[in-house]
């Protein structure tokens, strides 16, 4: 049997795109028919997977919606790039020649919050786990419907742009600083450092320590965490808040080794201590 286009079996159900070629890896795709061209302040999204007719069918698409592409077949040649000119949403795919997106990832979060997407055809609950653990912001899996990837999209880039700081209106005053203890975050700037030493978390991360730190001592269930981190009704299962605790308690760690700050209530949720 053939072997057959795992996002294309969705787009017979979906909204359909022009079919074009793709220009070179890491250049911006060939856009589709009828396009007007755009203004080169566009949202960018990086795609980097080593099947062609995901990124074609992708990036077409997401140019359809008014977005920006740059398209890359390895994660070797992505990360150079990802990181000297970073766009402003990316997404991997798993498993690719040179370097899979899991490593991809990891060399990535050394230096960088840039949110990230999996997706991918790997799809029990290990590898996605493995997944948020390594720092991605969201995670899918194959066959994907394209209408609940631009909807994850969307919800990542709103609650990224609402930590990019922006000019204030008249009479608007700027978002406090929230200083807990040895904690000190800066959501205007997306800035967090733990006794003097900077932090770095994804935005999904970011919205999570906010929700416990504005309120210490409280409790906060799962659901009320999803509600902090994924305001736009997603979808997201409990697994994925406890792996991006893991992951903070992780980086904190990593800057003071008896960092405890955010408590584990069996049962019950989460709750930050500023003691």
């Amino acid at each position: 049997m053939p072997r057959t286009c795992a996002a294309c079996v969705v787009l017979r159900k979906e909204k359909r795109y022009p079919t074009q070629t793709m220009e070179n890896q890491g250049e911006q795709a060939t856009a589709p028919q009828g396009a007007t061209p755009q203004a080169d302040d566009r949202t960018t999204i990086a795609l980097v997977d080593d099947d062609r007719n995901i990124l074609t069918t992708v990036s077409i698409a997401l140019q359809a919606e008014g977005f920006a592409t740059r398209v890359y077949s390895d994660g070797e040649a992505a990360l150079t790039a990802l990181l000297d000119n970073p766009p402003d949403l990316a997404i991997f795919d798993i498993k690719m020649p040179k370097m899979d997106g899991m490593e991809l990832l990891r060399r990535l979060r050394e230096n960088s919050a840039l949110p990230v997407i999996f997706l991918t055809s790997k799809d029990d609950e290990q590898d996605e786990e493995a997944g948020f653990q390594m720092g991605a912001d969201d995670y899918i899996a194959k066959p994907f419907s394209l209408r609940l990837l631009l909807a994850r999209i969307r919800a990542i880039l709103r609650r990224s742009d609402a930590r990019r700081p922006l000019p204030l209106e008249v009479g608007e005053k700027a978002a406090e600083i929230i200083e807990r203890g040895r904690l000190r975050m800066d959501p205007a700037r997306h800035h967090v450092t733990w006794d003097g030493k900077p932090v770095s978390l994804t935005v999904t991360e970011f919205l999570l320590l906010e929700a416990l730190a504005l309120h210490p001592g409280v409790i906060k269930s799962r659901n009320q965490l999803m509600d902090a981190a994924y305001p736009d009704d997603t979808y997201v299962d409990d697994r994925t808040v406890d792996s991006h605790i893991k992951r903070m308690r992780r980086k904190f760690r990593s800057v003071d080794n008896d960092f405890s700050s955010i408590e584990t209530l069996y049962g019950a949720g989460y709750s930050f201590s500023d003691g």
